[in-house]
């Protein structure tokens, strides 16, 4: 078994195609390759470098493949200098044994391996621990069942347990928006994201985002370059009746929002993840097929206002549009399980966990000095 760093588009191409050889079509959802190329080209907006890792068997084809990353501002929530690494995929025990012990020869210096994670916790990552039969979905992480005890055989322990969610969309739900009045009385108003205003809601967005989710162990302020990274091409996809905000009636500051955008899984599905510039003429010209399924993607309030049945209002107003659409479900993003009140709201609608998730972290050996009185020797005399 040979590791080595891709440095050539072929060895590119690998990369982004192996989990199309792995996985089936219908159930694993690729990274999307325009973002694997950003990540090799060092045309990302994380703040550090990105390495791609190929893993070949001895007839020298391509049977694992990882990132390796670092960021200090999740050795700051994690309280520990991290190596990451994401985008991880791997046929069998012997492929994953040879890719950690790369990431462990990497690691000196560092205190554990995390992930994996594409880049960030609150980007995309994670493994699936439950539902391997449930399809995954854009922003979700999708594995087979081998995966989880591959971890833990090699001495992962997981960390921040979370779920995505399913709701079946109730056609009594069209009758359930907020009246005038309560929004009145709450001393809100309601905005919907029409896609021309995408760009400009953007940084409000982002402000109300990074406050909002501060509390949370996994959490990393995302910076506006890689906001704009995370909504590139929102404009034309978004449906303005899934976008929606809550502002303060007074003063107009957003309060909270909910982000949820057609499901066009199927689509990435067939396109291996390529959505250059014709894949996304031909999404759309032919966007309205993928107006029956949703995903949320994320909500928030701000600090100062939650607690007050703000998002109970939004999220009341969100079903009523989804039924009015025709949508028939809605899923989720993973929400951690220390997190009860963002999975309360999709409770009260019938909503129920699809898929159980981790991350994982392993110790790293420290780096034992040289004892007092010994002489290291490097090269040959």
């Amino acid at each position: 078994m040979r590791v080595h760093e891709v440095t050539s588009t072929a060895d590119l191409r690998a990369f982004v195609d192996l989990p199309l050889r792995l996985h089936p079509r219908d159930l694993a959802v690729p990274l999307l390759a325009e973002t694997v190329e950003a990540w090799w080209r060092g045309r990302s907006p994380h703040p550090e470098p990105v390495t791609l890792l190929l893993a070949r068997d001895a007839s020298g084809a391509v049977v694992g493949r990882t990132t390796v990353h670092t960021d200090a501002r999740l050795d700051e929530r994690l309280g520990a200098r991290s190596l990451l690494f994401g985008a991880t995929e791997f046929a069998d025990e012997d492929t994953a044994r040879a890719l950690l012990a790369e990431l462990e020869r990497r690691g000196s210096g560092r205190e554990q391996l995390f992930g994996p994670v594409s880049l960030l916790p609150n980007q995309t990552g994670g493994v699936l621990t439950s539902g391997f039969s449930e399809r995954g979905f854009v922003d979700s992480p999708w594995n087979p069942a081998r995966v989880p005890a591959t971890y833990e055989a090699l001495g992962f322990e997981r960390w921040c347990e979370s779920d995505t969610w399913v709701v079946d969309v109730a056609p009594s739900s069209a009758d359930g928006a907020p009246a005038a009045e309560e929004w009145r009385s709450a001393g809100l108003v309601l905005e919907r994201g029409a896609p021309s205003r995408v760009a400009r809601l953007v940084p409000e967005v982002l402000e109300v985002l990074n406050r909002s989710f501060a509390a949370l162990p996994y959490y990393t302020t995302i910076t506006p370059r890689e906001m704009a990274a995370a909504t590139d091409g929102l404009g034309f996809l978004v449906d303005e009746d899934l976008l929606l905000l809550a502002r303060d009636a007074a003063t107009g500051a957003l309060v909270a929002f909910v982000l949820v955008v057609p499901d066009i899984t199927a689509f990435v599905q067939r396109a291996g993840g390529r959505l250059g510039p014709l894949r996304r003429l031909q999404l759309l010209a032919t966007r309205q097929r993928y107006r029956r399924e949703a995903v949320l993607v994320i909500q928030g309030t701000d600090p100062e206002r939650q607690g007050r049945g703000v998002l109970t209002l939004l999220s009341r107003q969100l079903h009523a549009s989804l039924a009015r659409g025709g949508y028939t479900r809605l899923r989720s993003t993973m929400i951690g399980r220390d997190n009860p009140g963002s999975a309360r709201q999709l409770e009260r609608f019938g909503g129920r966990p699809l898929h159980g998730c981790t991350f994982y972290r392993r110790p790293l050996a420290p780096v034992t000095p040289p004892a007092a009185g010994t002489t290291t020797r490097t090269g040959t005399p």
